[in-house]
């Protein structure tokens, strides 16, 4: 994976740029001055980012892997440490299927029904390959989403959530948190 060098990606216009930001040279960006990114941010070949009005706001210490999309109007929101696996797709918009209006980005907005929400994942969330999250959806800290799952709703913190629609099938251990305060003092010193 060729990774953008600081100079390009300040070039590109983002709102913010954090440091240690490790981008692919393969990675697509639409709205770009409408996406900031913290420190330690890593996304990886062939992910697509477009952002809409609401931007997307990814925080530090976060990964988005391979083929992995964030697309939308509404805010989308990663916090620290979360981490999207591969082929993740991550909407803050929707068209309506009902039949009521028409659909697809070539339409004007004034035949078409697209509605918009913001996406928010908290601290230490997880994502696993293939899942998808709709528009709405609130991932409170720690959630972990089994693979292949669809996501449309609220996840309550450090609840492990799978299947379509996800549901919360167990706990997930909370020790990361004494980790990550280790991990910050050791990092400030």
């Amino acid at each position: 994976m060729a990774l953008l060098p600081r100079t390009i990606l300040e070039k590109m216009g983002f709102s913010s740029i954090g440091e240690n930001v490790q981008i692919s040279d393969r990675a697509s960006f639409y709205g770009v001055e409408r996406i900031a990114l913290g420190s330690n941010v890593r996304i990886d070949d062939f992910c697509v980012l477009s952002a809409g009005s609401g931007g997307i706001c990814i925080g530090q210490h976060v990964h988005i892997a391979v083929y992995s999309s964030l697309i939308g109007a509404g805010k989308i929101t990663l916090s620290d440490f979360s981490n999207i696996s591969s082929r993740v797709s991550i909407y803050s918009s929707s068209d309506d299927h009902t039949g009521k209006t028409m659909t697809n980005p070539t339409v004007p907005a004034a035949y078409t029904g697209v509605s918009h929400a913001d996406v928010y994942l908290g601290k230490h969330v997880l994502v696993f390959s293939g899942s998808v999250i709709l528009p709405g959806a609130v991932l409170e800290e720690g959630v972990v989403v089994g693979a292949l799952s669809l996501v449309k709703n609220h996840c309550k913190a450090f609840g492990i959530y799978a299947g379509n629609p996800a549901k919360r099938i167990k706990e997930r251990q909370r020790d990361l948190l004494k980790l990550e305060q280790k991990f910050l003092i050791e990092k400030s010193n």
